[in-house]
């Protein structure tokens, strides 16, 4: 079960009470207070992992809690602290807070998501929630005046709340398309992924991520993102589950069925998924974009190839056959001037 957005409840640990003691000792039964501190409570961190691809984890366990820190000891012993507790999740995540406000008109609870946190690297760590301070024990309170003080303070309670965790896969480049474009099929032939295969639409229910190496040192990754329909930008099709996924991509391919073999028109479809990127993000549609026409084995493909080209004079056309391998060279070589990337080591 892949899972690309969740929502937890998480609370870090509340901080240790002080405490009120006085020194016994042999030669002191009535010794002075020596109260310790409490210990501060444990922190909930959030930690980025490339070897993490999924917010699957949260769905059985969506409740994050730390521990509490211990109560101040006697003879000024501070309380043990509680050890921050760390959540693995996914590159890409992006972390938002809950805020419920109740809607003006109807007067029903309403939902709204605060983003504040970003894990895009892997290692990169970020508290979602603070642990609450240790309390003071009673040695704080003496005075010259008041010897024999009595008073502590509680340790202070750990932050809480409601978060919302949504997965944004990235990837250098990502696929994009309708159904049965070739998408999954091209990442196939170009990297080590091996994605569901099928000759029916939405066989790619979840973004995939593969590696393509371009020679000694050099690499870049693509994503194969789950076909686009008409209506994608108002969520039609589980369009926003699909599209959020190429907001981390630095550039677009857009996969078109060349030889419109399932009756569609290629250029009509590039029109679309165009516009249904425009829809739902202008910094999306600003973001560099070329066009993978595929399926050029078949029959009426080189034909459509010249009406994309015309229709689309500025945009380069990469024509290929995911099938026959025709074109992936020159694709491989395209993409190597693209997003190629020097990693210091050959994989």
């Amino acid at each position: 079960m892949f899972v690309d957005q969740i929502k937890v409840y998480a609370r870090a640990g509340k901080g240790g009470d002080g405490n009120a003691h006085f020194h016994r000792g042999k030669f002191r039964p009535k010794g002075g207070p020596d109260g310790g501190d409490g210990g501060r409570g444990g922190d909930v961190v959030l930690e980025a992992d490339p070897s993490t691809d999924s917010l699957r984890p949260f769905f059985f366990n969506p409740k994050l809690v730390a521990k509490d820190g211990d109560k101040g000891g006697a003879n000024l012993c501070t309380g043990r602290s509680a050890e921050a507790v760390v959540f693995k999740v996914p590159c890409g995540t992006l972390v938002s807070r809950i805020v419920e406000s109740e809607d003006a008109e109807t007067g029903e609870v309403v939902e709204s998501y605060e983003p504040f946190a970003d894990l895009t690297q892997a290692g990169q760590r970020f508290v979602l929630c603070k642990g609450g301070k240790g309390g003071k024990g009673n040695v704080h309170f003496t005075t010259s005046t008041h010897q024999a003080p009595r008073e502590f303070t509680p340790g202070e309670p750990g932050e809480e709340g409601r978060f919302h965790f949504e997965l944004r896969s990235i990837a250098d480049a990502g696929f994009v398309g309708f159904p049965n474009a070739g998408k999954s099929t091209l990442l196939s032939k170009l990297s080590a992924a091996r994605p569901k295969i099928a000759n029916y639409p939405f066989t790619t229910l979840q973004p995939n991520i593969g590696v393509i190496h371009f020679g000694p040192n050099r690499r870049g990754t693509l994503a194969d993102i789950p076909g686009l329909i008409e209506g994608a930008h108002d969520n039609v099709g589980l369009g926003h589950d699909f599209l959020r996924h190429i907001m981390r991509c630095r550039i677009l391919l857009f996969v078109v069925d060349a030889a419109g073999s399932e009756g569609r028109d290629p250029v009509h479809d590039l029109e679309t998924v165009r516009t249904e990127v425009s829809l739902y993000s202008k910094e999306l549609a600003r973001r560099s974009w070329h066009i993978i026409a595929n399926k050029m084995d078949m029959p009426g493909a080189e034909e459509n190839l010249e009406r994309i080209k015309d229709r689309f004079k500025k945009i380069r056309v990469l024509p290929v056959s995911a099938e026959t391998g025709e074109g992936l060279d020159k694709l491989r070589a395209f993409l190597d001037q693209k997003i190629g990337q020097d990693h210091g080591i050959d994989f």
